[in-house]
């Protein structure tokens, strides 16, 4: 039996259901073009009925390396990015998510290191620091869940990124500071949900982090 004659799995439709949501957010395509392509997607029954329906959407998931994407000099930067091996290499260990805590104390990820699909932050009376201006993004668009009581939680991302806070606040909120400028739909996403309460999330655009010259080496 030839591939795309095979029956398509509940699994295949989620997989291409997902790319077409993440079309809609990258600005391929519009919301009615979205609601068309699902009824196609839930009417096919072979893998070879699947294929069409994305077949003129570029393949995602492959991560995304912020570190390479600010070195970039002779273009702006759009998001697509290919990787090298080390940071192949490290997209290639995501587990889907990752929980940081910091209760009555604090937690931060920075330098080279991996941005799951979903990263759920827990801040109780304490705080959080993300640097992503050296991290390797796992795929396309990626979540920051936030649960903020009397705390904060600093992310610091590459310029170029396209930041979309979807938090609710109570007697908190969140600021976002040189992130609203990004209009290019190829640009990588950060979405931030979850909710603040006495507490907050600050969210940055900055360069790429400076060296520490070796005054040894004088």
């Amino acid at each position: 039996m030839q591939p795309e004659h095979i029956r398509a799995s509940d699994a295949d439709r989620d997989k291409v259901a997902e790319r077409l949501r993440e079309a809609v957010a990258e600005g391929r395509l519009t919301p009615v073009e979205h609601e068309e392509r699902l009824d196609t997607l839930y009417r096919a029954k072979t893998v070879g009925e699947l294929a069409p329906i994305v077949s003129d959407l570029p393949v995602t998931g492959q991560g995304y390396d912020y570190a390479a994407m600010d070195r970039r000099s002779s273009e702006p930067p759009n998001g697509m990015e290919i990787l090298g091996s080390e940071a192949r290499d490290l997209a290639g260990q995501s587990k889907g998510s990752e929980n940081l805590v910091a209760v009555f104390g604090g937690c931060e990820r920075k330098g080279r290191w991996l941005v799951e699909p979903r990263t759920n932050v827990s801040v109780l009376c304490g705080g959080v620091e993300l640097d992503l201006r050296e991290a390797v993004l796992s795929q396309h668009e990626v979540t920051i869940q936030v649960a903020v009581i009397m705390g904060g939680v600093d992310i610091t991302v590459p310029h170029g990124v396209r930041v979309i806070n979807n938090t609710s606040a109570i007697l908190g909120g969140a600021d976002m500071h040189g992130t609203d400028q990004v209009t290019d739909p190829n640009a990588p996403i950060i979405r931030l949900t979850g909710t603040c309460m006495l507490g907050g999330v600050d969210i940055k655009a900055k360069g790429p982090r400076r060296k520490k010259k070796n005054r040894g080496n004088r």
